[in-house]
């Protein structure tokens, strides 16, 4: 049987012993990379209790708990469309990494300015694969998914207001897209992003 991928267990709610805890059942797993998701700084400290080797990404709440692995060669650029995109696209610049993929950010392009996004096209043609961030009505990705060759995995995020409704515009109106080459996590799910690029380029 292949050794699985990834091992990934949520923090929120648990104590420092239920962390230990947690942690120590993940590494048990054997994965290639052990992940803690959406971590307090003080569930890092038990964590580390538990895997001294463990970092952790404070913006996005990401603790990878075992060493990265050997570079790929597979450059993968994570994009974001706002600021406030940016803890979502964190985890799955840090979720890629850990994976051995040569990850680079590219952050602030939405559309709203276009010409910003226009200005780094060469940079979007560089990678293999993009990962693209969006909340509010999550048009970034289709832009995206059209003004290159390369796949395109987006993430919809919770952020925005109105009727965004916690990431659901975002995430309908990325599922109705008909861009090529889109496909499309669930909301806030930047790590899930980074193992469909491990799955798709390793």
């Amino acid at each position: 049987m292949n050794r699985p991928i990834v091992a990934v267990a949520e923090a929120a709610g648990l104590d420092a012993d239920q962390v230990r805890g947690r942690v120590k059942e993940l590494l048990a797993r054997d994965a290639e990379v052990a992940f803690l998701r959406r971590a307090s700084a003080e569930q890092f400290e038990a964590a580390r209790e538990a895997a001294p080797d463990a970092v952790h990404h404070p913006r996005s709440g990401l603790v990878v708990l075992t060493r990265p692995r050997p570079a790929l060669s597979a450059p993968v650029a994570v994009v974001s469309a706002g600021t406030a995109d940016l803890p979502v696209a964190e985890e799955a610049l840090a979720g890629s990494a850990a994976f051995g993929l040569d990850a680079a950010l590219i952050a602030d392009v939405g559309v709203a300015g276009l010409h910003r996004l226009l200005a780094v096209r060469e940079r979007l043609d560089e990678a293999r694969l993009l990962i693209v961030a969006a909340g509010m009505d999550g048009a970034l990705p289709s832009v995206v998914a059209r003004v290159t060759s390369r796949p395109v995995v987006a993430v919809p995020t919770s952020v925005g207001y109105g009727s965004s409704s916690g990431g659901l515009a975002a995430l309908s109106a990325l599922l109705a897209s008909g861009a090529p080459g889109l496909v499309v996590t669930g909301i806030d799910d930047g790590l899930g992003a980074a193992v469909l690029a491990r799955r798709m380029l390793a």
